[in-house]
C-alpha cells in the first residue's frame, strides 16, 4: 500500500511512519522536510505534492497548528492559526487528496478531545477540531467508490507532556497513539472521530 503521511516528521507523525512502514510504501511529508514538502494552508501545494506521488491507498494528516490562551485574550493570529492550518489545511488536503484516492482507500484526519471534553485556555483549538469532526462524519456521506475518511481524536502526548514539564502519566505515547491512525487505514469504517485512550 501507498501511504501519504503529511506531517510526517512531527512526534505523532513520525511514529504514524515508523508503524506503517513496516507494511506500507510510506512517503513522509512535512513543511520543510521530509521525503517531500507541502504547504497544507496551500492547494496549489498541496495538488503540486498529489500530482508528483500519484495515486494512494491512503492519506494521513498529522499536521496542523494551534496555541493556547484565554479566549478572550487569544489574539486574531491565534485563532486564524487554527483555522487556517487545523481546519482548512486538513480540509483541503481532502478536498485536492481524495482524488487521488485509489477506490476503497482512507483519509485519516487529526481532531482533539477538546471538542468533547472541554478544558480551559484551548477555544481556539477546540473551535478548530469541533469543526474537523463535523466535516469527517458530513464528508463520510459523500466520499464516493467506497472511500473512507475518518479522524483521531488527540489528547496530550505523553512526550509532549514531558516537554513542558506537565503530568504525563494519565497521557499515551506517540508509538500508542500511531496504533489508532493504523487501525483507520485498515479497518472498514467509515465518518468516525476516533478518541485515543490510555
Amino acid at each position: 500500500m501507498k501511504t501519504v503521511v503529511i506531517g510526517g516528521t512531527g512526534l505523532v507523525g513520525t511514529e504514524i511512519v515508523k508503524l506503517l512502514g513496516q507494511d506500507h510504501d510510506v512517503i513522509a511529508v512535512g513543511r520543510t522536510s521530509g521525503d517531500l514538502q507541502v504547504d497544507i494552508e496551500s492547494k496549489d501545494s498541496i495538488k503540486a505534492l498529489f500530482e508528483k506521488v500519484g495515486p494512494v491507498d491512503a492519506i494521513v494528516v498529522a499536521a496542523g497548528d494551534g496555541v493556547m490562551g484565554r479566549f478572550d485574550d487569544e489574539s486574531d493570529h491565534a485563532y486564524d492559526l487554527a483555522l487556517k492550518s487545523k481546519v482548512m489545511g486538513q480540509v483541503n488536503v481532502v478536498r485536492v487528496g481524495h482524488k487521488y484516492l485509489k477506490t476503497g482507500g482512507s483519509i485519516t484526519l487529526t481532531s482533539g478531545s477538546v471538542a468533547k471534553n472541554p478544558m480551559p485556555n484551548t477555544a481556539a483549538i477546540a473551535a478548530g477540531v469541533g469543526a474537523i469532526d463535523a466535516f469527517v462524519a458530513t464528508v463520510a456521506l459523500e466520499l464516493e467508490e467506497e472511500k473512507r475518511i475518518n479522524a483521531i481524536s488527540l489528547s496530550l502526548v505523553k512526550e509532549s507532556a514531558e516537554k513542558f514539564g506537565m503530568d504525563s502519566s494519565g497521557c499515551v505515547p506517540a508509538s500508542d497513539v500511531s496504533k489508532h491512525y493504523q487501525d483507520c487505514i485498515t479497518g472498514s469504517f467509515s465518518g468516525q472521530v476516533r478518541p485515543v485512550k490510555n
